[in-house]
């Protein structure tokens, strides 16, 4: 029985191997029928059953084809990545049989069509990422059924409509990638009353409106949250001054290590006064690009981790720079830029011994000299004070 078994393993892959132009004859010369099915490139097998359980390591191997729906038959694997490849057409409906699978990853390829209602019945699925493909149509509402989901990762298609919110209520998420879609609508006033588990939301550069939830908090072990380029307007939560686990407060254009991405959207107000109190682990602070209001605090000099400060951009920023800022020896980078802040640059900027990046130009409300200390920051290497005086 084993062997019928195995055998029948065998027979699928070798239709797949048929099926693909194999550039690098990686599986051309390894797959054959000289070796046991469970010593080839790629392959792994169970000890007790013997059976053909993953396919890992034919990434970046410039793979070309469709999948094949044989490998339906691989009835007892539980891992597939064949990403960075170049696979496209349609996931076949047969591999919908694979009940067993844990981990699908079949990002960077060409796959299009819709994404297959069927992944809901893979009800012990882990991991899905099928990000930078060309799928279309909507987010099927059946992976809800997903319910030991950990990472879903999407991003870069071309998907549309609404995110299902039944989505934000599989409470084993850590990490959710939508980012670089068309997707619309708004996202459920309960988002996060579901996710204690969820550390990293991408949701940048789609077309996503309405008001950011004030439940963000209750994803108490958020570590990103990215949210610029979208049609967000309404005034930032004061709730996100609870996300103590953050690393990285980004509310600009582009994505760095852990942040929050707010950038390029139509947010008003302030923040949070108290939001530097709770904090403590946060490495960045991003503002770009919004229509904020009102002064830096004096209370940003408690961000003791601080590594970089971007505040450029700010529409109704005003008042002068705090010298609090300059007691955060931690500092690299920092971007007041195009603001309307007023007054003199702080003497204290010299304490800033390990700054790489000062970027303060076009304000034109700054007055006074700039201190010679600037200069003997060793460490700086980029420095732009255009028209600041």
């Amino acid at each position: 029985m084993t062997v019928r078994n195995l055998n029948s393993d065998q027979f699928a892959l070798f239709e797949f191997k048929d099926r693909i132009v194999d550039p690098q004859n990686v599986l051309a010369n390894n797959w054959t029928n000289s070796t046991s099915v469970c010593k080839w490139v790629g392959v792994s097998c169970g000890i007790i059953h013997e059976r053909v359980v993953a396919l890992i390591n034919l990434t970046n191997m410039n793979l070309r084809g469709t999948i094949p729906p044989h490998l339906g038959n691989l009835s007892f694997l539980f891992s597939i990545d064949l990403s960075n490849n170049n696979f496209y057409g349609h996931l076949a409906k047969e591999l919908g049989q694979l009940h067993r699978l844990r981990i699908i990853r079949l990002s960077y390829n060409r796959l299009n069509g819709e994404i297959p209602p069927w992944l809901g019945n893979l009800h012990r699925v882990q991991r899905l990422e099928m990000r930078n493909n060309n799928f279309t149509g909507t987010i099927p509402q059946t992976l809800v059924n997903l319910s030991n989901l950990e990472i879903l990762n999407l991003g870069f298609n071309q998907l549309s409509g609404q995110v299902p919110s039944s989505i934000f209520n599989i409470s084993s998420l850590k990490r959710i990638h939508f980012c670089d879609n068309s997707l619309s609508g708004g996202l459920p006033d309960d988002l996060c009353v579901h996710l204690p588990k969820l550390k990293e939301l991408y949701l940048s550069r789609n077309e996503l409106s309405s008001s950011i939830p004030s439940s963000i908090d209750k994803c108490c072990n958020l570590q990103i949250l990215e949210l610029s380029i979208n049609q967000f307007s309404g005034i930032i939560p004061k709730s996100i001054g609870n996300l103590t686990q953050l690393k990285q407060l980004y509310l600009v254009k582009f994505l760095k290590k852990s942040t929050i991405a707010l950038s390029r959207n139509s947010l008003l107000g302030s923040l949070p006064n108290d939001m530097c109190q709770h904090l403590p682990e946060l490495e960045g602070l991003h503002l770009h690009s919004n229509e904020l209001s009102g002064q830096i605090l004096e209370e940003i000099g408690n961000l003791l981790g601080l590594e970089l400060l971007n505040i450029k951009a700010i529409k109704g920023l005003t008042g002068q720079i705090p010298t609090s800022i300059f007691n955060i020896s931690s500092l690299k980078a920092i971007d007041l830029s195009n603001n309307s802040l007023s007054g003199q640059i702080p003497e204290e900027i010299g304490n800033l011994l390990g700054l790489e990046l000062l970027n303060i130009k076009a304000i034109k409300g700054l007055i006074g000299q700039i201190p010679t200390l600037i200069f003997n920051i060793s460490s700086l290497k980029t420095i732009d004070l255009t028209c600041c005086t």
